[in-house]
């Protein structure tokens, strides 16, 4: 149907560039082809706005909305910009983002003028497409043109601050449109309230919780349950409790899903006695547990090792009807590869199989990565190469593990091809990715290839963190080159950056290692000037290098200074001090440092 359909009309594929872009805000690389349907003799395959919905177009396919597009554009008169908008709607309501914004930017190329609706329907769809950026720029344009925003526009913004993760934004923005007169609905603070838990500042949804109140808002169970639950992921479960009990001194009851938040933390610090404390009063409340509920029993106990119990769980969730998914079986072979069965692991695969479970990417993932951590990579490819014969498209996380295995043995000419294939599969090596490489690297001795991966890195959209200059700083000192190693310690302090308490140690270690204490203890004084402390392996670290260079006395008075700081000596230290001690029992130096010890 579709084919046929697509022969029917003249394709021309619109490609932004060419005609110059009236937003130059917009990226166009980062946005598909648009499909723009241009013979006039198409057919009319739309659907006319129903009569129980009069403000909405309904169609089938993408094709459908475009050849409507088209014959709106290209007839005369035109329709006015109510029934565009009604169109652009409806495509959005597909998720086609981006070629909602080729639409409109064509709309323009026509000389069809944007109205507000217009302009918040292109915020929407670039805040959806994570770039809420852009959606600021729209938004200067609708202030140039004498709109004024609704609070629709400042909600949509808002939620694309959190989309991206971005929640002090968006409480920022919202602090200002409240300011400037505006009042926030239910809708708006639940936003914030999401995008406070999605980054787990359980205080930040508990403060806009407050405010909620304080605005007169009635709050139900979803709202008093999405900030347990933040609290409980945060490990505040005893102020996830008292919540709890705040609700339900105002007559609102948890319910499943409160529970399940509840019965997760408990299990995730292992309260097995609140665990069932907890599924007794879900009893006398007539509140059953449902598959979620199951599944948070069985991760926690397959992640302390419980696998029969968890098996218990399962059967137990047979018993009362309800069928274990996915989730439940990638619990299990999870649990299994923790304790290295991977036989058993991947029974547990067969039988989900076996029992029409189709497996998801999430559930090769974990085989993978099983498979990987006892060096069985092939066994890992194996799979891998199952994974997409049925149908399952391996993603960022499947290659990432497969390359860390793949270093693990050195087998560093499969990373490469893994790397070549990820990249032309249009996957985005993530953080995640680029830390594996980088540390491969190092270990295996490439640190050209690792300094031109980082600096890739660097003039990419990519944000460092401390932990990539800690894995190149290694592995440069590892590799001798201890002055590249300093050069780049000291750009950390130019990005912004601080370096952390492992990067502190890492050099220190690196100059002693040389012969060069002095300046590892200039480094190591400095710690406390940055706001780092040293902790019992940075003393240690520094002892070891005056020791090494017989220089007791400054060995002994950083001993003395350790131990006044509550730390002590660790093995390789001491069997250096009992070392020094077996050849001169009776120097005054070495007999201090025997009574710090």
């Amino acid at each position: 149907m579709l084919k046929s359909k697509l022969r029917k009309a003249t394709l021309f594929l619109y490609h932004p560039h060419q005609f110059g872009n009236p937003y130059p805000f917009l990226h166009m690389k980062n946005l598909p082809f648009c499909f723009c349907f241009l013979s006039s003799s198409s057919p009319k395959i739309f659907k006319k706005p129903t009569k129980g919905n009069p403000k909405k177009y309904e169609f089938h396919n993408i094709i459908d909305a475009l050849t409507l597009f088209n014959q709106m554009a290209h007839a005369s008169p035109r329709p006015c910009i109510v029934e565009f908008n009604k169109l652009l709607g409806a495509i959005v309501g597909m998720k086609h983002y981006a070629i909602v914004v080729s639409l409109c930017k064509q709309m323009e190329l026509l000389g069809i003028s944007h109205d507000a609706y217009t302009l918040n329907i292109l915020i929407n769809c670039f805040c959806h497409s994570r770039r809420v950026d852009f959606g600021f720029s729209v938004l200067g344009k609708m202030l140039k043109l004498g709109y004024k925003p609704h609070l629709v526009t400042y909600s949509t913004l808002i939620k694309g601050f959190c989309m991206e993760h971005k929640v002090a934004q968006a409480a920022r923005l919202f602090n200002e449109i409240v300011l400037t007169g505006y009042q926030p609905d239910l809708y708006i603070y639940t936003i914030i309230v999401n995008g406070f838990c999605k980054i787990g500042d359980s205080f930040g949804t508990l403060r806009m919780l407050r405010k909620m109140q304080e605005r007169g808002f009635c709050l139900d169970v979803v709202a008093y349950t999405a900030v347990i639950d933040s609290l409980c992921k945060s490990k505040f479960v005893t102020e996830a409790l008292d919540l709890v009990s705040e609700m339900e001194s105002k007559g609102i009851q948890p319910d499943i899903i409160t529970y399940s938040s509840l019965i997760r933390a408990m299990c995730a610090s292992g309260q097995w006695n609140e665990v069932t404390r907890l599924l007794n009063e879900m009893d006398s409340k007539n509140l059953k547990p449902n598959v979620v509920t199951y599944n948070i029993l069985v991760d926690g106990l397959c992640k302390e090792g419980k696998i029969s119990e968890a098996l218990g769980v399962v059967e137990m969730m047979s018993r009362r009807g309800l069928q274990p998914n996915v989730i439940t079986y990638s619990e299990l072979m999870n649990g299994y590869c923790l304790r290295n069965e991977m036989y058993e692991a991947r029974e547990v695969f067969d039988s989900m199989v076996n029992h029409d479970c189709e497996p998801n990417v999430f559930s090769y993932n974990i085989l993978i990565n099983g498979y990987c951590k006892i060096n069985k990579v092939d066994e890992a490819l194996k799979l891998f190469h199952e994974m997409t014969q049925r149908g399952t498209m391996p993603d960022a996380v499947t290659y990432t593990t497969l390359m860390s295995g793949m270093f693990q043995v050195g087998r560093l000419s499969d990373v490469q091809e893994l790397f070549e294939d990820m990249c032309s599969c249009g996957h985005v090596p993530n953080l995640t990715t680029y830390s594996v490489l980088l540390d491969g690297l190092c270990k295996h001795g490439h640190i050209d290839a690792a300094l031109k991966l980082f600096q890739a890195m660097q003039n990419s959209e990519l944000e460092l963190y401390i932990f990539h200059y800690n894995i190149l700083i290694g592995g440069m000192i590892k590799a001798g080159h201890l002055e590249a190693a300093r050069e780049l310690f000291s750009q950390i302090f130019v990005t912004g950056l601080k370096p952390s308490l492992p990067t502190y140690n890492i050099m220190i270690k690196g100059l002693c290692n040389e012969g060069l204490p002095e300046k590892a203890y200039d480094l190591f004084s400095k710690m406390e000037e940055h706001d780092c402390l040293p902790n019992y392996i940075s003393y240690n670290i520094t002892i070891r290098g005056f020791l090494q260079s017989n220089d007791l006395p400054r060995a002994m008075k950083i001993l003395h200074e350790m131990v006044s700081k509550g730390f002590s000596a660790d093995a390789l230290t001491t069997i250096m001090v009992l070392d020094l001690l077996s050849r001169d029992d009776e120097d005054q130096h070495t007999y201090g440092i025997s009574q710090a010890l």
